[in-house]
């Protein structure tokens, strides 16, 4: 499914030539094109109409490529879409830090929910320190590379979008020693010392 800005856009490359340009003036979109080819290359947006671009898709011709979003309007872009081949949403990239580059992605399902998240602490896709993995809308499981080694070694539950266990590695075998669990926000069991099954085999309760 396209974004509705994509669409928006690609709509008015429809309209004849004759109205065009008072059709791009009312919507705040503006193509721009190779000159030697002629060829459709970006589409820009000013979506409140207020003198600034905040949306620019580099298109190929009538495929978009991809979309960078300025939701802010403070100069930096915080929002990236991403396209296959054929035109359809692959991804969308977040700034969660607000400082122009993308840290974390987001994975749609076939009907268009979200399924998953991967977060970078570096703000490098190939860098991946976080994978989070939802469903109905909200975080079901998470990993963690907490010490960016490249290596998982920490690994979170969740229930109703809350945190309710989380497991850390703290010898570095790609294996849980440790597990806290949780209700209503509230620590209340530490597992620890698991056998060759990954069974704890001491736990304390917090009262």
């Amino acid at each position: 499914m396209r974004p509705l800005r994509v669409v928006t856009l690609l709509a008015v490359l429809a309209v004849g030539c004759d109205a065009s340009e008072k059709v791009r003036t009312a919507t705040g979109i503006r193509p721009t094109y190779d000159k030697t080819t002629g060829r459709l290359t970006e589409l820009s947006l000013d979506s409140n109409h207020n003198g600034r671009a905040d949306t620019w898709t580099d298109m190929d011709g009538a495929r978009p490529l991809q979309t960078r979003l300025d939701t802010n309007e403070d100069g930096k872009v915080d929002r990236w879409e991403y396209y296959d081949t054929a035109g359809r949403l692959l991804k969308v990239g977040v700034s969660q830090k607000d400082d122009g580059k993308a840290d974390a992605w987001a994975f749609a399902d076939q009907a268009g929910a979200l399924e998953r998240m991967e977060i970078s602490a570096v703000s490098d896709e190939k860098k991946l320190t976080r994978w989070e993995h939802y469903a109905a809308g909200a975080v079901a499981t998470a990993e963690e590379d907490t010490n960016a080694d490249g290596a998982v070694d920490k690994w979170e539950t969740y229930r109703s979008g809350a945190l309710a266990t989380a497991a850390f590695d703290e010898d570095a075998d790609g294996r849980p020693d440790r597990r806290l669990s949780y209700q209503d926000a509230t620590l209340v069991t530490i597992e620890t010392l698991p056998d060759a099954s990954g069974r704890y085999t001491k736990r304390v309760d917090i009262r």
